[in-house]
């Protein structure tokens, strides 16, 4: 058997001032920290740190990692996340639909009770089921997807490693597929940080280990106040 891994990174920290739930609208773009922390993941990866990008605690405590395809999310957020990624190894961008987030009927607005969209009764049936869930695109569906590009990427990189760059709520559900368990939870224990990697290490076809990292651990304080995924 081969060994290969696919890293599932979540972009960087999003300029979102409003705190709307942004979803798949165009446009929304990384902060300055944002672009602070796809510089510092490419660096990690790559054991060169871009210039002007702050340097890890750890850097060159590790060989760089073989990476040989960088593909990401058409949306903005991971677009420019993923690009200092795939310039670090001289890779070309690949896009990849299936990468996308995951639709949801309250994107564009503030979701929440007071001010928020839960206060309008017109919202309350698309709550009705959080277990597939009502209120956006079935668990299933994302699994699906996400697992059909994860496995295509694997094969074009047998032997070597990939970067899909994603989006948090379609990396940690498909993590939970992998690891067998429920796809419905508490939001607020999804281990999947700004822009975290979820590293899936194959032998073969066969998933033989998942493990979370944090390389921007430092930067999370604040961003981690900023709504959105």
């Amino acid at each position: 058997m081969v060994a290969t891994t696919v890293h599932l990174m979540r972009h960087g920290e999003v300029f979102n001032p409003d705190g709307i739930l942004y979803g798949r609208i165009p446009g929304y773009h990384l902060s300055e920290l944002g672009h602070t922390m796809a510089r510092r993941v490419a660096g990690h990866l790559s054991g060169k740190p871009a210039e002007g990008a702050p340097a890890l605690p750890d850097d060159g405590a590790h060989e760089p990692f073989d990476v040989a395809l960088v593909i990401a999310s058409p949306l903005q957020r991971a677009q420019e996340t993923a690009t200092p990624v795939a310039e670090a190894f001289g890779l070309p961008l690949g896009t990849d639909e299936r990468l996308i987030e995951a639709g949801n009927h309250f994107e564009g607005m503030k979701f929440g009770v007071g001010d928020g969209s839960l206060r309008h009764p017109g919202h309350w049936p698309y709550l009705w089921n959080p277990l597939r869930p009502s209120w956006g695109e079935p668990y299933k569906e994302q699994v699906a997807r996400m697992h059909a590009a994860i496995h295509d990427a694997r094969a074009q990189a047998e032997g070597r490693e990939v970067v899909l760059v994603s989006h948090q709520l379609p990396i940690w559900i498909s993590r939970l597929a992998f690891e067998g368990k429920r796809l419905w939870h508490d939001p607020r224990n999804r281990q999947c940080s700004l822009a975290s990697l979820t590293s899936l290490r194959f032998d073969g076809d066969r998933l033989v280990g998942i493990h979370y990292t944090e390389p921007v651990a430092d930067l999370l304080p604040g961003a981690a106040k900023v709504s959105g995924a």
